[in-house]
């Protein structure tokens, strides 16, 4: 039973060589490049990471206008629309 878990259990390096970086064991052909900082979406046709950054932001503009609208005409937008 004992030796059942001996084979499962993963082998733990103590030896004084270990490394204290766990980045230092990894071969640098398998590390992660990091992530380019100031990489900006180009603009394209089609559903893109540009286009859905700038639907976004429009979306934002609408939602702000509309708050601004109520707040400053003192009526819901439906009421505003003559809806009410």
């Amino acid at each position: 039973m004992n030796d059942e878990i001996a084979k499962t259990e993963p082998a733990q390096n103590t030896s004084a060589e270990a490394s204290s970086n766990p980045a230092e064991d990894i071969p640098a052909a398998e590390r992660a490049t990091p992530p380019d900082v100031n990489h900006q979406p180009e603009p394209a046709f089609g559903w893109t990471a540009y286009a859905e950054q700038i639907n976004g932001r429009f979306a934002m503009l609408g939602f702000i206008a509309l708050l601004l609208l109520e707040f400053f005409t003192r009526q819901d937008f439906f009421t505003w629309l003559g809806l009410r």
